[in-house]
C-alpha cells in the first residue's frame, strides 16, 4: 500500500471510529513514520478538494465522504495481491483456518458489522510474511479460479478500519460488492 493510503487511512479512522475530526501533521509523522514533506503532500491533495481546512498549528476534517471516494477511486487492491489460489471449501471455513491476519473485503466487513449484505465466495486478508507462509502451507497454489487472496500487509495496518473497508470493497469486482458498498454508504 502506498505511503499517501496509509495517511489517508489513518485520518478517515480518526474521523469515522474516533470522531475526532483535528489532526496535525506532526502527530501523523510521528504515528506513522513518515516523513513531514509526505504528510504535507497528502494533506494539500486533501485541502484542494475542500475536504479538510488546513489551520495554524492543525487541519480539520470537513469532509469525510470526499477523502473515502477519494482514496477509494485510485486504490489498487491487485497491486497489493502477494499471493492467490484456489480453495475447495467453505468461506467461513476457510476464515477460521486463517492465522492472525487482518481480514479485508467482505470477510473484514462481516467481522466488523457482524452482518453480510450478500453471500461471497472470496476471502481476502492481509498478512505479513510470517503469516503468508502459514497461509500457503495450510492452502497450497492452485490458480484455477482463485478465490483467496493475500495482500501485502504494510507496517502501519494493525487493524481493519471503517474507511479501508470501504476503499477495499470499493474495488472488488463481484456483482455483490455493490451490496456491500450500499449498506456502507446508507451508514454514513
Amino acid at each position: 500500500m502506498k505511503k499517501i493510503e496509509q495517511i489517508y487511512r489513518e485520518i478517515l479512522h480518526n474521523a469515522i471510529e474516533k470522531k475526532n475530526f483535528r489532526l496535525t501533521q506532526l502527530g501523523l509523522s510521528e504515528k506513522l513514520g513518515l516523513s513531514l514533506s509526505t504528510i504535507n503532500l497528502a494533506v494539500k491533495k486533501l485541502e484542494k478538494m475542500n475536504s479538510v481546512k488546513v489551520e495554524k498549528m492543525s487541519f480539520k476534517i470537513i469532509d469525510v465522504k470526499k477523502i473515502l471516494y477519494y482514496w477509494a477511486s485510485f486504490r489498487n487492491l491487485e497491486k497489493d495481491i502477494i499471493y492467490k489460489t484456489q480453495v475447495n471449501m467453505p468461506v467461513r471455513d476457510i476464515e477460521k483456518l486463517m492465522p492472525d491476519v487482518i481480514y479485508g473485503g467482505y470477510s473484514a466487513y462481516k467481522f466488523k458489522f457482524k452482518n453480510v449484505e450478500a453471500d461471497y465466495s472470496e476471502v481476502y486478508v492481509y498478512a505479513d510474511e510470517k503469516e503468508l507462509e502459514i497461509i500457503k502451507r495450510r492452502f497450497p497454489l492452485n490458480n484455477k479460479n482463485p478465490n483467496l487472496f493475500v495482500l501485502k500487509k504494510d507496517e502501519n495496518m494493525d487493524k481493519m478500519t471503517i474507511g479501508h473497508i470501504f476503499a477495499d470493497l470499493w474495488n472488488l469486482r463481484q456483482w455483490y460488492a455493490a451490496d456491500f458498498l450500499k449498506a456502507m454508504e446508507e451508514a454514513f
